[in-house]
């Protein structure tokens, strides 16, 4: 399971079936019904979103958002009345093999949404507060449409990538979108979600429940599906524990020697990218391959001769990639780590995401034990301090920043994932899935890297201009090289100068 673009997806012909989330409640308005691809959907007018009527003035809040939540929110209620959009989205796609029972794919994906809450919510701006109101179980049903037929996987290509674009909106309901391509004796399902409802780690929880449910009723088994732990009761949780602590918290300790050592709360990108101050500019989202399957076990079994784990080998791979290319000594970064395994949260969907900073040393002289020592020390100081939510951090210690609509300048950002390890990974090869991001716009660079059995690979988003598409190429030329002589030697050696073309990279870089 990877994850790379969209557009890098092969899929093949056939025809296009959506299914389409609706309340059936008498007293609430249906959903709107899918943007078909000559039809972008109405904007949100700021106020929320949802299937019911606009709230009145002596409404009060219910559940209340994340703190995630409400930033990602606020910044496209902002974003909408500046007519500038901020829009992303997550997604997955996945195989079925065999003649699709379409019947059963809607009752499957049906209990996959009744299962997770937060998939259920609507959103709306009550009284300042962002009210999260899931709408209950037996008032929803979901309806299948037949949306189109392609006789070429570019128009399917082309098709999705558009429907993605169009049809997931932070202020509309339903959050997500899903549907097939169907062959006679296959389908491709997809399903794209909003930020506000997910993140990455979600993603194969998606994949596994759907896929199980099918071949259950495949088997002709009854579907009871247990309400999921919410991720609404996670949030409560957290507003609870940090919506009135101060910028004087002794929690917030860790946060401030950073700030400290860093000189500012946001750690910078090393390198050029060629930006300028509050603009905002079109995406490149590529991504490739640093190690086969082969390369990849060795250098895991080199990391964990050094005591550290592979991820820490990757991002101490990193850390000197940049500074021989002209960044600090020091390594100063962010890097999202996962909040489920602090609670009951392992198999629920939601935004289970807390963004820390990390630094270790990566100066001249260290070698490869040194510096991933390094990192296996930073690692265990930053998740020492993970409680306090990023969010939480930024509004309290960078209130000006914290009032942009985005990060103020580019950001050294860091995401490692073992897919190998999630639960379902066995069946991995059969169901072929695959996850893939997207931004409209970006001021600075983000990388993500995955580990699987075909290897260790890497799938970058940046700002299209011509000195980050230099950066960001010979970036990743010194990291393949640099992690493949850990996996080789045992140790790290001076990139080779990029004195000839590069090589080709797996995947042509898409703009965005």
């Amino acid at each position: 399971m990877r994850q790379f673009p969209l557009e890098m997806r092969h899929v093949a012909p056939g025809r296009v079936v959506e299914w389409r989330l609706r309340s059936t409640a008498a007293t609430r308005p249906a959903a709107p019904t899918a943007p078909t691809p000559d039809r972008v959907p109405e904007q949100g007018s700021g106020q929320g979103s949802g299937p019911g009527p606009a709230p009145g003035p002596g409404d009060a809040p219910g559940r209340r958002a994340s703190f995630n939540q409400d930033k990602h929110f606020t910044v496209a209620e902002e974003s909408r009345d500046a007519e500038d959009p901020v829009a992303s989205w997550l997604a997955l796609t996945f195989e079925v093999d065999g003649a699709l029972d379409e019947a059963a794919l809607t009752r499957a994906l049906l209990a996959f949404v009744e299962r997770h809450e937060v998939l259920r919510c609507e959103f709306r701006r009550l009284a300042g507060e962002l009210a999260c109101e899931p709408l209950p179980v037996g008032e929803l049903t979901l309806e299948p449409r037949e949306i189109a037929s392609f006789v070429e996987s570019e128009q399917v290509r082309d098709f999705l990538v558009d429907r993605f674009k169009r049809s997931i909106d932070t202020l509309a309901w339903p959050l997500f979108t899903m549907g097939a391509v169907v062959r006679p004796d296959s389908a491709t399902v997809y399903l794209a979600f909003d930020h506000i409802v997910c993140d990455g780690m979600s993603m194969p929880i998606v994949l596994r429940e759907v896929q199980d449910a099918y071949e259950a009723l495949l088997r002709g088994e009854d579907l009871s599906p247990e309400p999921a732990p919410s991720y609404l009761d996670f949030a409560e949780e957290q507003r609870r524990r940090y919506l009135s602590i101060g910028a004087d918290d002794e929690r917030l300790g860790y946060w401030k020697s950073f700030i400290a050592g860093n000189g500012e709360f946001f750690p910078r990108f090393p390198l050029d990218l060629g930006v300028e101050p509050g603009r905002m500019y079109p995406i490149i989202n590529e991504a490739s391959s640093l190690l086969d399957a082969a390369e990849a076990e060795v250098f895991e079994k080199t990391c964990l001769a050094a005591g550290a784990k592979p991820f820490m080998g990757v991002l101490g791979s990193v850390a000197v990639c940049l500074r021989e290319a002209g960044g600090p000594g020091v390594y100063r970064g962010f890097m999202p780590v996962s909040e489920r395994g602090r609670g009951a949260w392992n198999d629920a969907v939601g935004w289970f995401v807390n963004t820390m900073p990390i630094e270790f040393d990566a100066s001249p002289g260290l070698d490869f034990a040194q510096v991933v020592a390094g990192v296996r020390d930073g690692f265990r100081e930053m998740i020492g301090h993970i409680d306090v939510p990023f969010v939480r951090a930024w509004e309290l210690l960078a209130p000006e920043e914290f009032a942009a609509r985005s990060w103020p300048y580019p950001v050294n950002f860091f995401s490692y994932i073992d897919m190998r390890k999630i639960a379902g990974a066995e069946r991995h090869r059969e169901w072929r899935p695959a996850t893939h991001v997207w931004s409209a716009r970006a001021n600075g660079a983000c990388s993500w890297f995955q580990r699987d059995a075909e290897g260790l690979h890497m799938n970058s988003i940046y700002v299209d201009t011509a000195a980050a598409r230099r950066t960001m190429g010979d970036f990743q030329e010194a990291l393949r090289h640099t992690v493949r002589s850990v996996s080789r030697s045992g140790g790290f050696r001076r990139p080779v100068a990029l004195t000839s073309p590069r090589q080709s990279r797996e995947h042509a870089p898409v703009r965005g």
